[in-house]
């Protein structure tokens, strides 16, 4: 069977069809014998021989669908050149290569979904799927009506206007607020930068859902299986 050399990567959980592509724009990628630098080559699942890094990779035969509860000082990376924990340091009890589906930054918690399933990693993240992402935010200040509003419209934060969102005020304190912040982008440090710009600026930030995969009572820094029903639910976006 003919398929694209990164989708066949993504299937076979190295990593994201996009973050695929970038290893082999960057020389990693070898077919048989020849190094493939130019996307949109196909391969012959069966007969040809891929290699990534020297290391020959097959289709996972074991599909693995885990959330994981991240904690803050955690990358959402495979491997970090500067020796920086990463999110597979936490999940070292399973076999399989998996990968993170999108990303949570590095001082933010909360729900990441990880699975070695590249079909389903590329429906979570296209963006015609327009999933809800729920996060909780401790900030400086109490947002004014004003500033609600505008957070709500959209934002620039910086060459890219936020699509519309939603952000309601948990509890106040004396300097600062409790927030709940629904948003269905994934653009970097995105709440951060919202916030920031209505002048009241993150200083904690959790993730607690994604669609109807939600965070509930799962402990910081584990993991857990998905559910037959959210696998599905995953599947039939």
């Amino acid at each position: 069977m003919e398929e694209r050399l990164q989708k066949f990567m993504a299937r076979c959980g190295v990593a994201s069809r996009r973050n695929s592509e970038k290893m082999i724009e960057a020389g990693k990628v070898k077919v048989n014998d020849t190094i493939v630098t130019e996307l949109g080559i196909k391969i012959d699942t069966n007969e040809d021989k891929v290699y990534v890094n020297g290391i020959q990779i097959a289709l996972e035969e074991n599909k693995i669908y885990i959330i994981l509860n991240k904690p803050e000082g955690y990358l959402c990376t495979l491997k970090d050149e500067r020796g920086r924990k990463t999110v597979l340091d936490l999940v070292q009890d399973i076999n399989e290569r998996i990968f993170p589906i999108g990303r949570l930054d590095y001082d933010t918690s909360g729900l990441l979904i990880m699975t070695n399933d590249g079909d389903i990693y590329n429906k979570v993240i296209h963006p015609r799927e327009k999933i809800n992402k729920v996060y909780e935010a401790t900030i400086k200040g109490v947002p004014s009506s004003e500033e609600i509003n505008s957070f709500c419209s959209g934002v620039d934060i910086g060459g890219y206007v936020t699509a519309p969102a939603e952000i309601a005020i948990l509890r106040k304190d004396t300097e600062t607020s409790k927030v709940r912040i629904t948003i269905h982008e994934g653009k970097k440090r995105q709440i951060r930068k919202m916030c920031k710009i209505i002048s009241h600026p993150v200083i904690t930030l959790r993730r607690i859902s994604i669609g109807n995969i939600i965070l509930s009572d799962l402990k910081r820094g584990q993991w857990r299986y998905l559910t037959r029903e959210e696998v599905n639910y995953l599947k039939n976006l």
